[in-house]
């Protein structure tokens, strides 16, 4: 039986295919005004890259912010608990999970059976997302890769005095005019995300193991100083790409759904 899953966000958009517990095809790409077009791209891609014709798929879960415009999915289901399966799917003993999307950042806690027991999140301020990272790495002229890369090489890392977008723009701008090595100034702007994510992981309540989703997870420069003030390891997502733990969620849900087991 072959089921998708969905996962329509603010700055990408990601699609699933499975069978039998195991990954067919994805697809990711950057969302489109239309949240509606995102998710045809985005799964036909996924069922190009699997080989199949999309009335192969027995039933779809849609998630994401933009889960309602969905047109083909046969359910919708929260970003929290398509993040927590999808999570734990990745990571099996996984029992706290940080994501960073691009529009907001989530700390879920897992009980032993990988069910939801507690969530928060932060969705007020850009501040700690991934748009707060890519404008960033734009006033470096840097991409999103190399902002993580490159401040992995920092000796002196930068204080941002400000925790709001718009003003750590301006730090930013005075750094480069002061002459501040690039490298420096973006372990600055990483550590600084960190550290917004580590209040919100506190405010949760840390319980091992402790893994990391979103596109964010796969910037080395945030989960070193993740880990480092949080004093912890982070669990590596070895089984799929962290970014798509919303779609791959989705998908395990709608297998569930289309066995009879989730109502």
């Amino acid at each position: 039986m072959i089921v998708g899953g969905c996962d329509v966000g603010s700055l990408t958009s990601k699609a699933v295919l499975m069978s039998e517990g195991k990954v067919l095809g994805f697809s990711l790409i950057k969302s489109r005004t239309k949240p509606e077009e995102s998710a045809e791209e985005a799964m036909n891609g996924a069922c190009t890259a699997a080989g199949i014709d999309r009335g192969e798929v027995r039933f779809c879960v849609g998630t994401g912010y933009g889960r309602d415009r969905i047109g083909f999915v046969d359910a919708t289901v929260s970003e929290i608990a398509c993040h927590g399966k999808g999570a734990r799917w990745m990571v099996p003993s996984a029992r706290t999970v940080i994501d960073i999307g691009g529009q907001d950042c989530k700390a879920i806690k897992l009980d032993a059976a990988g069910a939801v027991v507690k969530f928060v999140t932060n969705d007020k301020c850009a501040s700690g997302t991934g748009r707060f990272l890519e404008v960033m790495a734009r006033l470096l002229g840097l991409g999103l890769d190399e902002l993580g890369e490159l401040s992995m090489r920092a000796k002196n890392p930068v204080t941002l005095a400000n925790a709001c977008t718009v003003w750590a723009q301006a730090d930013v701008i005075q750094f480069l005019n002061d002459g501040v090595p690039i490298e420096d100034i973006a372990a600055g702007i990483n550590n600084a995300m960190a550290g917004r994510m580590a209040v919100l992981v506190n405010n949760l309540g840390v319980e091992n193991d402790v893994c990391m989703t979103g596109g964010v997870a796969k910037n080395r420069g945030v989960l070193a100083a993740i880990e480092t003030i949080l004093g912890l390891r982070l669990r590596a997502i070895r089984r799929c790409d962290p970014q798509l733990a919303g779609a791959l969620g989705a998908a395990l849900i709608a297998h569930e759904k289309a066995a009879g087991g989730v109502k």
